[in-house]
């Protein structure tokens, strides 16, 4: 069976209930063991679906790229500039980037990665930056097998008491787009 390239566009508005759906399927399977269940239950497609509707209307500086099988997104990522003070102007961020589990090693992960560099790349910035769960191994693999390093940066989330360290990872903009 031949497997056909996603689409992968920019995000419209009209996006928002494919990504809430989207957003929420894949924190309850990549995040099993990581994030406490009980916060991978209460997650809500519809408190999502609020949150994407707002984002996408009045994006900022963000920007949103859906990648679509068979006319279905099945996965999004999400580039911004950060707001962390340690770091230098010129440097954008990855958001984010969730797929659903059936798009896992199908070449869509990459497809988006490719989107979001190339949006960092056209708005200037040199090098840019993302979070990832320290314990998140199949995250950090595929981020590290796109070039991208950790740069010794971490930090603690809350979740409902339970403390949660994400890292920070840098790429320069040069090398992730050759």
């Amino acid at each position: 069976m031949t497997e056909t390239a996603p689409l992968v566009r920019a995000a419209a508005p009209s996006d928002a209930p494919g990504i809430a759906a989207v957003h929420v399927q894949t924190w309850r399977a990549a995040y099993v063991g990581l994030v406490p269940q009980p916060i991978l239950d209460r997650l809500s497609v519809e408190r999502r679906l609020v949150f994407w509707s707002e984002h996408l209307t009045n994006p900022g500086e963000s920007r949103t790229w859906v990648a679509e099988t068979d006319g279905r997104i099945v996965g999004f990522a999400g580039t911004a500039r950060p707001t962390a003070a340690d770091l230098p102007a010129g440097t954008g961020e990855l958001e984010m980037i969730y797929l659903l589990p059936e798009a896992w090693h199908r070449g869509v992960g990459g497809a988006l990665l490719r989107a979001a560099v190339e949006d960092l790349v056209e708005r200037g910035f040199a090098t840019a930056v993302l979070w990832v769960f320290t314990a998140n191994d199949r995250a950090r693999r595929f981020y590290e097998a796109h070039g991208w390093l950790a740069d010794g940066t971490a930090q603690m989330l809350d979740f409902d008491g339970t403390p949660i360290e994400e890292i920070r990872y840098r790429i320069g903009l040069w090398a992730a787009n050759a």
